[in-house]
């Protein structure tokens, strides 16, 4: 199939599967972001932790890429990555993000904005030890974001850690660790018909959020 613009114009979907009213939305949205991630998991969604994290230089240029989410509640949202990549540095500098996570299955969209930390060494320590011993030495050995010469230049770099690590613990690296987003904005969104969606919004203002309904 040749896809034109033309064609990429009259791509659209009819959202009709639910709605969202203000009433049935809680007024904390860390509990509602469990009830949805809760429904995202029943419905057998691929990956459901799946998600867009943006950020952006100092200069503000932005950058995005998907990521898994690894844990949230009242504090925060969390994920794992090597500091010194891409992102890493940008955070560094520019300490703000957002997140998106979408349930195409469910018609749902889920966007995060807050500020950004680095998680504690023990708490970073306590997951990176509970991955399976292969990606542990991916953590090591990839340079992220670095240019490499080739992909057998990774492969050997794995292959030589992978050896020298036999029967021994993997210590996490002191470049790879976690994040915590924590919010200040959350937005709720469920497709409607005649992309009259749905789009419930929460402000952190004054140590408490604050509920409104934004027009799509």
């Amino acid at each position: 199939m040749q896809v034109t613009n033309e064609f990429l114009q009259n791509l659209r979907q009819e959202y009709k599967s639910a709605t969202l009213d203000e009433s049935d939305v809680d007024n904390n949205p860390i509990t509602q972001f469990k009830t949805w991630f809760e429904h995202a998991v029943e419905a057998q969604i691929h990956e459901p932790n799946v998600m867009t994290l943006a950020t952006a230089d100092k200069s503000g240029r932005p950058d995005a890429r998907i990521v898994l989410l690894k844990g949230f509640d009242d504090k925060g949202f969390r994920f794992f990555t090597n500091y010194l990549s891409a992102k890493g540095k940008e955070l560094k500098k520019n300490p703000y993000a957002a997140l998106v996570f979408f349930w195409p299955e469910l018609e749902r969209q889920v966007r995060i904005e807050g500020t950004v930390e680095k998680l504690d060494k023990e708490t970073s320590e306590e997951y990176f030890n509970t991955r399976p011993i292969a990606s542990q030495i991916g953590a090591i050995a990839s340079p992220q974001s670095q240019v490499i010469p080739n992909r057998s230049f990774l492969e050997e770099k794995f292959e030589d850690l992978r050896a020298k690590s036999e029967d021994k613990t993997i210590i996490k690296p002191a470049h790879w660790g976690g994040y915590v987003v924590k919010p200040t904005r959350v937005e709720f969104w469920q497709g409607r018909r005649s992309r009259l969606h749905d789009r419930v919004n929460f402000e952190w203002m004054k140590n408490e959020w604050v509920k409104s309904r934004l027009a799509p």
